[in-house]
C-alpha cells in the first residue's frame, strides 16, 4: 500500500487518529510529566472525584493493570492521592490534589486543542455526525466483547 493512500478501512483511520493523537497528548504534557496514559484519568476524577481505582478502570473500559500503572503514576507525580474509605478499609478511593485542581484548565486546553485540530474544516453537522457513529461503532464494539465473556 502505498503512503498517500486516501482509502482504507475504517479501523485504520481510527487508528491513525489514535496514534497521531496520542503524539499530540504526549508532546502537550512532557513538561507536566504525564502522558497520554494518564490524563483520561483525571479527567474522569474531574467529575467524579472518589472513584475507586477499579472504578475508574471499569468506567474507561482499561484492565485493571493499565489502571494500577496510570494511577501510581499520577500519584508519584503528586495530581492523585488515596484515601481509605470508611466504609470498607479495604477500598482506597481517588482524590485529586490541589496540582490536579491547578492543572484542569491546562488539561481542557490541550484537549480542546486536539479537537480543534482533527474538526478543522468539518461543520457543526459534520462533527456531530461523526461523533454519532463513532459512538455507534463503539457501542458495537462493546455489545461484541459482551457476548464473548
Amino acid at each position: 500500500m502505498m503512503c498517500n493512500d486516501k482509502k482504507g478501512s475504517i479501523g485504520r483511520w481510527i487508528s491513525l487518529l489514535h496514534r497521531y493523537g496520542n503524539v499530540y497528548i504526549n508532546e502537550q504534557l512532557k513538561e507536566y510529566n504525564l502522558g497520554a496514559g494518564q490524563y483520561q484519568f483525571l479527567a474522569v476524577l474531574y467529575q467524579n472525584e472518589g472513584l475507586s481505582q477499579d472504578e475508574i478502570a471499569c468506567f474507561l473500559k482499561m484492565d485493571k493493570g493499565t489502571a494500577a500503572r496510570a494511577i501510581a503514576k499520577l500519584e508519584k507525580e503528586g495530581y492523585v492521592e488515596r484515601k481509605v474509605f470508611s466504609v470498607d478499609k479495604r477500598i482506597k478511593k481517588l482524590y485529586l490534589t490541589d496540582k490536579a485542581y491547578a492543572f484542569e484548565s491546562k488539561l481542557t486546553s490541550i484537549l480542546l486543542g486536539w479537537t480543534n485540530i482533527i474538526t478543522k474544516d468539518l461543520s457543526v453537522d459534520e462533527q456531530e455526525y461523526a461523533l454519532k457513529l463513532l459512538n455507534k461503532m463503539s457501542l458495537n464494539a462493546e455489545d461484541f466483547f459482551k457476548k464473548m465473556k
